[in-house]
């Protein structure tokens, strides 16, 4: 009787072993180097968001560097004829930076979703402050516009709390109504009663520059939001119409709008200040007179520091000092539309895209009526122009802008 091999079974062991590590391995090896080729996939669309954020901050920040600067210059004059020291309107526009910086943070940090429970509450008080300040010896009038709440030099414009108001509004029924968005009276029903009363409002205080870019917001959100092309098309001519007719139907609005055309004709009355922002401009060349050195502040040029910062900076910085704006008001549109785009959420999509055409449509129409393109606005350059309410309800918007990237990141 012939006895099996001792060693056949340690061998069928030892094969079974070496064949469960071979069949291992090869299946750990190839997972391995796959998990990161898998998560690669998937991080590769955020993974820039927080280096477009980053920057997006940066041009936030150097906007209100610039700001701080420029109003400097440019209030030095007024700022010692009016209060006795030339830091005066400095230090003011220094306290509205600093506030405006701790609302931009704490927007930051603010999760940008949950705006959209607060955007009833807002309206509503965006509504009331609109309907105060018409109240006389209420409401501050300046040049004829009743515009402003407060006391002092502590003011308040609820034009630029319905600014955000219309975006946060338009933005939340846009989310809670996305199945039926191709049904343009569920959609425009709300909005046309409660935005058109803030526009409204706003037209009464008067004040058509903000009007526009409310409705330019809304415009932005809607296109944004999906609603169709010829809905989109029809409210745009009716908006563009009511806007020709509210400009001419002022006298003061129409004769700007007539001296858009010949500003030299009447250059010692309502073509003065679009004249002399001209002068400032032109004078400044490419490289400029030099910071602080420029003379159109010197009573020459209306509303230096204010609606018409953008002629000085021409004057004393130059053609060179004109680009490096232009190219920040660019690059926070760039970014904040990368960001928007990047949104992780239909809410904060919105208002995303409604934050980035608020900002860069103001400037647009500032920039534009002191180059002389469009009428003379009183519409301040945003981060840039002396003022508080707008700096700030402007820096949290951004902040919100910024929330939304780092929520991406």
């Amino acid at each position: 009787m012939t006895r099996p091999s001792p060693t056949r079974t340690p061998r069928a062991v030892h094969r079974s072993g070496a064949e469960r590590r071979s069949a291992e391995r090869p299946a750990t090896e190839r997972r391995t180097p796959r998990a990161p080729r898998t998560g690669g996939r998937h991080e590769a669309r955020p993974a820039v968001t927080p280096n477009v954020t980053v920057l997006f901050v940066a041009t936030v920040v150097l906007l209100n560097v610039f700001g701080v600067v420029m109003v400097l210059s440019a209030s030095s004059v007024v700022s010692m004829a009016d209060y006795g020291s030339v830091w005066h309107v400095f230090m003011r526009q220094l306290i509205w930076t600093g506030l405006g910086v701790v609302a931009f943070f704490v927007a930051a940090r603010f999760d940008a979703r949950r705006w959209q429970r607060l955007a009833l509450p807002v309206t509503i008080a965006a509504l009331g402050l609109c309907l105060v300040v018409l109240i006389p010896h209420v409401g501050i009038a300046v040049s004829g516009s009743r515009r402003w709440l407060g006391v002092s030099w502590i003011r308040f414009q609820p034009s630029e709390l319905a600014k955000l108001a219309v975006l946060l509004f338009a933005a939340d029924v846009l989310t809670r109504r996305a199945d039926r968005v191709w049904d343009l009276w569920a959609i425009l029903k709300p909005i046309a009663l409660v935005c058109g009363t803030l526009v409204a409002l706003v037209l009464i205080e008067p004040d058509l520059d903000s009007a526009i870019v409310i409705a330019l917001i809304l415009v932005s959100i809607l296109v944004a939001g999906g609603l169709r092309a010829r809905h989109l098309v029809v409210l745009l001519t009716g908006g563009i119409g009511l806007a020709a007719i509210a400009a001419i139907a002022e006298p003061y609005r129409r004769a700007r709008v007539m001296t858009l055309f010949h500003p030299a004709a009447d250059a010692s009355n309502t073509g003065y200040q679009i004249v002399q922002s001209l002068i400032a401009l032109g004078s400044g060349g490419v490289t400029g007179v030099g910071l602080g050195a420029g003379s159109a502040k010197w009573h020459f040029l209306p509303n230096a520091h204010t609606d018409f910062v953008f002629s000085i900076i021409g004057e004393e910085l130059g053609l060179i000092g004109c680009l490096v704006v232009l190219g920040l008001f660019v690059g926070f549109a760039a970014f904040g539309l990368t960001i928007a785009l990047r949104a992780p959420d239909r809410f904060s999509m919105l208002l995303g895209v409604g934050i980035v055409v608020w900002v860069t449509s103001q400037a647009a129409i500032n920039v534009a009526g002191v180059i002389g393109l469009l009428p003379v606005s009183g519409i301040p350059l945003p981060f840039v122009s002396f003022g508080g309410s707008s700096l700030i309800v402007t820096m949290v918007a951004s902040g919100m802008l910024a929330n939304i990237g780092r929520a991406r990141a």
